[in-house]
């Protein structure tokens, strides 16, 4: 359930700050990012990683595929939504997030474009999804193309290393990228 806010924001700020360990969240907390990504956590701390974020005023997504304890069947959904304060969800799973809009979530829809079939298969689904995460986010040809038949916002992910790479992903057409290196956080 994307709102122009969203939208908004992600102009504004387009580089979203991706914490992979629990160590990154100060890091991430502290840098220009208004959206932070959770691809670490665990039943137990989930809900105070995401409060930590929503504390400092900044949006926070959770990978459900990620999180220690969950599985991939609809209640990870609930459960994110019941414990945590979490904006929305990541998956590259359909059933999360499909149950992720039911819920009111945000949802983002992560691919894996590692060849042309699953690039086809990209462009052949019809996502429910309220954006798309593509990985690798270092494919501008690729992006481009995803971009023009997607309806959904796109954010490139994975294998960013700097500004240059930030820069063509955005002129490919993605609406923000998702990065794990703390010193694309700041620029």
């Amino acid at each position: 359930m994307t709102d122009n806010s969203l939208t908004e924001l992600l102009l504004d700020a387009p580089i979203i700050a991706a914490v992979k360990s629990e160590d990154g969240l100060p890091k991430a907390i502290a840098s220009n990012s208004a959206v932070i990504f959770l691809l670490c956590g665990t039943v137990c701390n989930i809900g105070s990683l995401t409060e930590q974020v929503r504390t400092h005023g900044k949006q926070v997504f959770v990978h459900l595929d990620l999180v220690d304890g969950l599985a991939s069947r609809d209640i990870a959904a609930d459960f994110i939504r019941q414990n945590t304060p979490a904006n929305g969800i990541i998956s590259t799973r359909q059933n999360l997030i499909r149950r992720g809009r039911e819920l009111g979530l945000t949802t983002i829809q992560r691919y894996f474009v590692h060849d042309s079939r699953a690039l086809e298969n990209i462009l052949r689904q019809s996502c429910e999804a309220d954006l798309l995460d593509i990985l690798p986010g270092t494919i501008p040809k690729t992006l481009r193309r995803i971009a023009q038949s997607a309806r959904q916002p796109l954010i490139a992910s994975g294998l960013l290393s700097d500004k240059e790479d930030i820069m063509s992903a955005l002129a490919a057409g993605a609406l923000a990228v998702s990065a794990t290196t703390p010193e694309l956080w700041f620029l």
